[in-house]
């Protein structure tokens, strides 16, 4: 979903917001003949994401600026590593400079808590996977930044699948006829019916007893929202495959791995994304001593 073209759009986008008028103090400060190499070095370990994203920063600013990636997307590395070289005029260099930072550190961040809760599920058939809780305008990047850190991305948009949550079943309780159970089955079934055939079906519950009646429509993937890790387990002998079974809410790096050992197939966790902190990464200018 990262496309060049996507790249280019909103990096484009920063460079303005940053330099709407030129960068004042490479202009004033910095001749136009200079050049500058500079080093992106790991302060600390993490996983790498964006270095496309980085390097558009710099050829957007300069065409004559060379980024040499030394790491690719989705490669580990530790405190002190180069991941990438930076070679051409100066004033562009560090001009190009932060925002080509402020992209790399927050991607690289977002694969690297990623790639902790990977770690923590390794020994289980469970996936980690996404949400929609992004920052709006950044959901490629930062969902290219979960694939690298080897989770995995949950629908794009709320185009792309049915997702019946607690607010949806709340409104449909109170206009359709019937009790709670027959009504939200019915109702399931009717939108089921009129879906196309390639168009995924996910309810949300929040209670055991709700389960049989989301399953008797057919669903093909059930979310079991803060469930206790006794619950889930219930809940996964419930499905007994019938459904794919996703397990959301309550979901930390100190959870994970019991909410993974209860047997469900998917953990879905918002922080990948919305609380995810920028690695720190440095530009660092290479002094000639000669």
């Amino acid at each position: 979903m990262l496309t060049r073209a996507t790249i280019d759009r909103t990096v484009a986008a920063a460079l303005e917001e940053d330099a709407p008028w030129g960068d004042l103090t490479s202009e004033y400060l910095i001749v136009e003949t200079a050049q500058a190499r500079a080093d992106l070095v790991a302060r600390e370990a993490g996983v790498f994401s964006g270095g496309e994203v980085f390097a558009a920063a710099f050829r957007l600013t300069d065409p004559r600026i060379e980024v040499e990636l030394v790491v690719e997307d989705g490669e580990w590395f530790e405190p002190g590593a180069v991941l990438a070289v930076v070679n051409g005029p100066a004033r562009g260099v560090l001009t190009a400079e932060r925002v080509g930072l402020n992209f790399v550190q927050r991607m690289s961040g977002t694969a690297t808590l990623t790639g902790r809760y990977v770690a923590e599920v390794a020994h289980t058939k469970a996936r980690i996977a996404d949400t929609r809780k992004t920052t709006p305008g950044l959901r490629a990047f930062e969902r290219k930044a979960v694939r690298d850190g080897g989770g995995r991305n949950h629908r794009w948009s709320l185009s792309d699948a049915v997702m019946a949550k607690d607010n949806h079943l709340a409104v449909l309780t109170r206009t359709a006829p019937g009790a709670w159970g027959a009504s939200v089955t019915a109702a399931l079934r009717a939108a089921k019916d009129r879906l196309p055939h390639t168009a995924h079906l996910e309810v949300e519950v929040d209670r055991l007893e709700q389960i049989e009646p989301v399953l008797a429509a057919g669903v093909g993937t059930i979310m079991l929202d803060n469930f206790s890790l006794d619950d889930l387990r219930s809940g996964v002998k419930v499905v007994a495959g019938r459904a794919t079974v996703e397990a959301s809410g309550g979901v930390s790096l100190e959870t994970v791995r019991a909410i993974a050992e209860t047997g469900v197939d998917v953990i879905s966790v918002g922080a990948l994304t919305h609380s995810a902190r920028a690695l720190d990464l440095g530009l660092d200018v290479r002094i000639d001593a000669s």
